[in-house]
């Protein structure tokens, strides 16, 4: 499955999920969820993966951790905050260079709609 097949189902989910419980939960309760969602449709879902730093050949483990990784190809970045900043598309891309992945999904869940606010990032897709 192709990482934009992989995200086209990550989104149906994540909406449905918001659907269900709405906004307002921690982030933990939709990472959670959306996890246990993808699972039940046959997804391999990694959980808070360590993300190390390598900085002149030297690895750093600093505490960076992805949300959810998807079948090893997709990132899902989950936020529960007012307004998304620049800082967070520049952290998922971040994330992506460092897994040397291609796709990410910035979903922000605390929006009375979630299709405003997912976001494609790429990384050379």
């Amino acid at each position: 499955m192709t990482e934009n097949e992989i995200s086209y189902k990550i989104i149906g989910a994540a909406i449905e999920l918001h659907k269900t419980i709405g906004p307002g939960l921690l982030e933990s309760a939709y990472e959670n969820a959306l996890a246990f969602d993808l699972k039940k449709m046959g997804f391999s879902v990694k959980q808070q993966v360590p993300m190390p730093f390598i900085y002149k050949n030297i690895k750093q483990d600093v505490g960076y951790r992805i949300y959810l990784l998807v079948n090893n190809k997709v990132i899902i970045e989950i936020k529960s905050i007012e307004t998304l900043a620049p800082v967070h598309f520049a952290q998922t891309l971040t994330y992506l260079r460092l897994a040397e992945l291609k796709l990410a999904l910035l979903i922000n869940f605390n929006n009375k709609l979630l299709k405003d606010d997912i976001h494609r990032i790429v990384n050379n897709l």
